[in-house]
């Protein structure tokens, strides 16, 4: 059985889903840039009955009368966009502790897919990045990409 896990960005919210992620997408459309805070929303669908939280509670926005998108209300991380009346779930793949192990297949709302987004591979990298990481590591609040017993794991003054 395949087990695929994820959560939040501060570990208030932890889930499993139960079975392999299916129809794994991009959506360019104004909502997702919206509910993500970005260019795109990368998705993939599982039946609810797949899915459990294993830590915390998701918070909710009523984005649509048929969607609602599920967050972390201690971080803000968005992790669900759930079609209300269906047997499925969509995760938000950026929250799942290995996202490179999903690749979208297809991407949809293409009218709002930014006119540039195809160049990305063009722009410049920066190579004097490696100085910023080191500074922020030592002050690092993220949780893991796993499961931990407790999160924080301990107390911060």
């Amino acid at each position: 059985m395949t087990v695929t896990t994820g959560g939040c960005q501060c570990g208030a919210v932890r889930y499993r889903i139960d079975q392999a992620l299916e129809n794994a997408h991009i959506c360019h459309c104004r909502m997702c840039q919206k509910a993500s805070g970005n260019y795109f929303q990368p998705l993939a669908r599982t039946p609810k009955a797949k899915f459990s939280v294993t830590r915390g509670e998701i918070g909710w926005f009523r984005s649509s009368d048929i969607v609602r998108r599920g967050f972390c209300r201690d971080c803000g991380t968005p992790l669900l966009f759930d079609v209300i009346d269906r047997d499925t779930i969509n995760i938000v793949l950026g929250a799942l502790d290995d996202p490179k192990a999903v690749k979208p297949t297809f991407q949809c709302g293409s009218a709002e897919k930014m006119p540039w987004f195809g160049g990305l591979d063009t722009v410049e990298l920066s190579d004097d990045e490696t100085a910023w990481y080191a500074a922020v590591a030592p002050s690092n609040h993220q949780h893991p990409d796993h499961d931990t017993e407790q999160w924080p794991a301990e107390k911060r003054s």
